[in-house]
């Protein structure tokens, strides 16, 4: 079971940040990865980054240690976590965050998942604001497409753009 939602908030010091967020997982049997949410292109993105990272692990063709990690490969559409983490990653000041949290014990049902969001939104000081995952056609240049590549395709089709990006992954890893 999984969680995805889009906040917008404040970072002092990214570092200290994505400590606390460990810290906050493991205390609550969750696993959570945050991304630049200006990269996020609806929830279908981390949906399908999810579900590929997942796969990886499960066939043992994962790339790094983490499912979180795997995630944000994934996620970026690339194959090394030094250009994936400066794509996606989060970064000092104000931002748009995605955010997806992952059941990481057999007893966290979706109601408790809720609340645990719900208390990471006000630990964090965070404002929940889904909209940060609506994409557009920025989103897709930050993400690396081109004018052409984008182009290509009618507006409706845009989302499919970066599910191949995804798909890619598997090719060029």
């Amino acid at each position: 079971m999984y969680k995805i939602f889009g906040a917008k908030g404040n970072i002092q010091n990214v570092e200290d940040f994505l400590k606390n967020i460990r810290k906050y997982a493991k205390r609550n049997k969750v696993l959570i990865q945050v991304f630049n949410g200006e990269l996020v292109y609806g929830k279908k993105h981390l949906i399908s980054a999810y579900e590929h990272a997942k796969r990886a692990i499960k066939q043992k063709t994962n790339t790094t240690n983490s499912l979180e990690m795997e995630i944000m490969l994934y996620a970026a559409g690339e194959r090394q976590l030094k250009t994936a983490i400066p794509k996606m990653g989060v970064n000092k000041g104000k931002n748009d965050l995605a955010f997806i949290f992952i059941n990481n014990s057999e007893e966290t049902q979706e109601k408790k998942l809720c609340q645990i969001v719900d208390r990471f939104i006000k630990q964090f000081h965070l404002v929940r604001d889904d909209k940060v995952l609506e994409g557009d056609i920025d989103t897709l240049k930050k993400f690396g497409l081109t004018n052409k590549e984008i182009q290509t395709v009618t507006e409706d089709k845009h989302q499919g753009l970066i599910l191949e990006k995804i798909a890619m992954v598997d090719i060029i890893k």
